[in-house]
């Protein structure tokens, strides 16, 4: 994986430290070509891989990759699944069943509603990989090495204690997509000991990771503990502790632990993302 890796977050409206900044966000990135133009910023800033949602509006962004090959010919986006707000939205507009029957291919929905719940518990399998494939069917044509489940699942996964999910997983990642599989979670020791549990080694985990322990469920003892020992590919995100620190402050926090891979972050400036990809690259060796 790239040292560097670019998010999303501006482009849609979060921001853990304003409301405020995050509705001028939305505003600022109502039109594609708005984003468009920032990850454009970024390629010309030596980034290479963007990391994003499976929001409804990144199809519009891969469509603009697959229309234009010769620019983004080097570029990698690591999809992060499944985007919760879309199906939380679709949930209130169309309900369950309708929500299932927009999102899930093929004749599925007709399996469902016939067989109801029970349909899911005997085969939970099968209708994960029709879900991983929905997701993805917006990437097609376009270079996705790692793909990543979203933190709103993975850590409902762990709380439950279903690890074998994350077996199956990982099995189809690499068998379907010719990728790796990654991680997204709020608590990296307890997912890395599960993933271990069911034989996944060295897995990719992105978590948060920064000087002040935001956002580290068990404590920052712990996971500067698993950094310094246990093997694992660490994704650094939320480095900036929702702007409780300064960028230069947090990559040199980061700079004490050589095996973290990547580091996660979003700007939505020229400046600021050159600012953040030279402190990310001067103390993240």
């Amino acid at each position: 994986m790239d040292k560097v890796l670019f998010g999303d977050n501006q482009f849609f409206a979060v921001n853990h430290a304003s409301d405020e900044k995050a509705r001028a966000q939305s505003i600022r990135f109502k039109e594609d070509s708005a984003i468009i133009n920032v990850i454009d910023q970024a390629i010309d800033l030596g980034i290479n891989t963007f990391m994003c949602t499976t929001h409804d509006r990144i199809g519009n962004i891969c469509d603009h990759m697959r229309a234009n090959p010769l620019r983004y010919k080097d570029f990698n986006i690591y999809p992060c699944m499944p985007y919760a707000h879309k199906y939380a939205n679709a949930v209130t507009e169309l309900g369950i069943m309708g929500t299932i029957k927009q999102y899930v291919p093929g004749n599925v929905f007709g399996t469902f509603a016939k067989g109801g719940f029970a349909f899911i518990s005997k085969d939970f399998k099968s209708l994960m990989e029709l879900l991983i494939d929905a997701e993805m069917k917006m990437f097609r044509g376009i270079k996705t090495p790692v793909i990543f489940i979203q933190n709103v699942l993975v850590d409902l996964i762990l709380g439950l204690k279903m690890f074998e999910v994350f077996k199956e997983y990982d099995a189809y990642i690499r068998k379907k997509y010719n990728a790796e599989p990654g991680y997204i979670t709020m608590n990296m020791p307890a997912l890395l000991d599960a993933l271990n549990s069911v034989g996944i080694e060295n897995p990719i985990i992105c978590s948060s990771i920064n000087k002040i322990g935001f956002r580290m469920s068990g404590g920052i003892e712990v996971y500067e503990k698993y950094l310094k020992e246990k093997e694992f590919r660490p994704v650094a995100m939320q480095v900036l502790a929702a702007g409780a620190l300064r960028p230069e402050q947090a990559t040199e926090y980061l700079g004490r632990f050589p095996k973290i891979e990547s580091v996660l972050f979003g700007a939505s400036s020229k400046s600021h993302i050159e600012e953040t990809k030279s402190l990310i690259e001067t103390h993240c060796k």
